[in-house]
């Protein structure tokens, strides 16, 4: 143990070392490590920029801080998985786990030692830079290195000389406990593995095929069905599966494995193997990924600053990279939100659309650094619309989650064709656009009668007012431009809607129930008729007519003052508890 330790050590020495006599680019600054912390929930795994592989170890389950699958104050290494998500507020994916471990077989995930097969680690031994992930399993003195190509994981396994090496294949255990639908794992020779599983978790009907080759020949094997061991048997279908393999190997001797996974079938996750990664230098596929990152970062770059400033700056830019997700295969295939497969070469179907969080400032950054990218990523919008009849809200994994407010799409869609990118079908998309503010869902259908959402029937109901409004001022832009008057007036109308809910005596926003402000009120006060906010948050939330909202408050002078005041009041969080309103300046929340 202690000489596998002193190597892995050396070798981030020698990488280090190496960082240090050559001049640093963009990607070196990256630290993904940073939001493993806290609630940041990210990962620190191996991915390449907007990959369907997100290969990175699973530390915990079920906790909000977990929502990655690894929080930076855990001890433990429950196995490494091909999927994650990065800074959401909910969990999910986690999915085709592999663990390597020596001594008795353990297939139940428990904590180290007699009850699992999770292995304690330490920070001391771990290293994460973009593409790459590496980590020493203190509870089996093995070393594991991770890279990752758009749409395969590629393992690197250090075991110790001992007669009883083994890798477990867990279908059952993923980020968060969610409902297996089905799976299916069949051992197809001593160097292949393949299967799958459809789960219903935050994503309700998830598919996720994978095919894996190994570097060695596996001695013996077998499959296990809700903890029962069977050796030597070579296909299982049911809803609590894994596999093993096992091994005898020599002190420092090198295991890879290399696994394609597919929404599609098993055809399409080996393909994508084959396609990605022909052969087996490690090395080779890590560089690429390092090269893969340096061409998207170094799109922006900048002059000044200390270390500490461009490590932050590179990795944020970094996480402004990590999804949407490529969704289709190497071949063009993908799964609808029909559950169907189609195949269409024109674009690159994506998934992982979490709007309400990205529409303000991060689809506007992919205007302007990635003009190309954002075509297929309308292109998949427009194609969740002709298989689903809405533009996508909080998309996942070719599901609706529904999750959040507003229809978000839209002003993403409306940003990018105003600033001349074209790709996709303008008219289709005003279509879309017109259906999902016109759908009878969450609140429209009070807002278009009343003009307003009264909170009595609807949660978050002054965010989703004022939300609805804004994005109906972008169908309006976007009728204007394609020369649609009928529209245009439609929706401009619906656009003033935000002044229904204006209490000219407060100076704020307030819900309305039964055709009267809801009393008592408090600005501060963060309740059910807010999104992760207080009134004093949202009151600045009218983005398509400042003019009109300055002349509401009172003027230029007014406005100001109440600007100011945003920032410098003392007045204090009210209400119930919002973990995700941090950062306070005064009462605007930076976080």
């Amino acid at each position: 143990m202690k000489k596998t330790a002193f190597l892995f050590l050396i070798l981030i020495s020698l990488l280090s070392a190496c960082d240090k006599k050559t001049e640093l680019r963009e990607a070196d600054y990256v630290d993904p490590f940073i939001g493993t912390g806290g609630h940041g929930h990210t990962f620190p795994g191996a991915t390449v920029p907007f990959g369907m592989v997100q290969l990175s170890p699973d530390t915990r389950k079920d906790t909000w801080d977990g929502c990655s699958g690894y929080h930076y104050s855990d001890s433990t290494i429950l196995g490494f998985s091909h999927t994650h998500l990065s800074g959401t507020g909910i969990g999910d994916y986690g999915d085709i786990r592999f663990m390597p471990t020596v001594g008795k077989l353990i297939t139940n995930v428990g904590s180290p030692g007699k009850k699992g097969y999770a292995s304690f680690f330490s920070h001391d031994r771990e290293k994460a830079e973009v593409g790459y992930y590496a980590v020493y399993l203190e509870s089996y003195d093995i070393y594991v290195a991770l890279t990752a190509t758009e749409r395969a994981g590629f393992h690197h396994y250090r075991f110790p000389k001992t007669d009883s090496a083994h890798i477990v294949i867990d279908l059952l255990q993923s980020v968060i406990t969610e409902t297996i639908l089905e799976s299916e794992v069949n051992i197809l020779s001593d160097h292949e593995i393949a299967g799958f599983r459809r789960t219903d978790g935050w994503s309700d009907n998830q598919y996720v095929y994978f095919y894996a080759e190994f570097s060695k020949p596996f001695e013996s094997f077998g499959v296990v069905d809700d903890r029962l061991q069977v050796k030597g048997k070579n296909s299982l279908t049911g809803t609590k599966l894994q596999a093993f393999v096992n091994f005898s190997t020599k002190a420092g001797e090198d295991v890879f494995v290399k696994v394609g996974i597919s929404a599609v079938d098993v055809e399409g996750a080996k393909n994508n193997l084959k396609t990605e990664i022909p052969g087996w230098n490690f090395d080779s596929t890590r560089y690429e990924a390092k090269q893969k990152w340096q061409k998207q970062l170094e799109k922006i770059q900048v002059k000044g600053g200390t270390m500490e400033q461009k490590r932050t700056f590179y990795t944020a830019l970094y996480h402004t990279m990590i999804a949407p997700n490529l969704y289709s295969d190497a071949d063009h295939r993908y799964r609808g939100h029909d559950m169907q497969i189609h195949s269409d070469s024109s674009f690159n179907m994506y998934t992982v659309f979490s709007l309400w969080d990205t529409f303000r400032t991060l689809h506007p950054l992919f205007t302007i650094i990635e003009r190309e990218r954002s075509v297929d990523l309308i292109n998949a919008m427009l194609d969740m619309y002709k298989h689903d009849g809405l533009l996508p809200v909080w998309e996942l994994a070719a599901n609706e989650t529904n999750c959040m407010i507003g229809y978000h799409a839209v002003p993403v869609i409306v940003d990018a064709y105003r600033k001349g990118i074209r790709g996709f079908d303008a008219h289709l998309a005003l279509e879309a656009m017109k259906a999902s503010a016109n759908a009878n869902q969450f609140g429209l259908e009070e807002y278009r009668n009343k003009g307003y959402i009264p909170a009595d029937r609807e949660g978050e109901s002054i965010s989703r007012t004022l939300e609805y409004a804004y994005d109906d001022w972008c169908i309006a832009e976007m009728a204007r431009m394609l020369g649609d008057e009928d529209t245009y007036r439609e929706f401009t109308e619906r656009a003033q809607y935000f002044k229904n809910l204006y209490d000219k005596e407060s100076g704020f926003f307030r819900g309305k129930s039964n055709g009267s402000f809801v009393e008592p009120f408090d600005p501060t006060q963060v309740n059910f008729m807010l999104t992760e906010a207080n009134t004093w948050q949202y009151n600045f939330f009218v983005p398509q007519d400042i003019n009109t909202h300055i002349e509401m408050l009172g003027g230029d002078e007014a406005y100001a003052k109440k600007l100011d005041e945003l920032f410098t009041t003392n007045a204090e969080l009210t209400g119930r508890v919002q973990s995700d309103i941090t950062g306070l300046i005064g009462q605007y929340a930076h976080g």
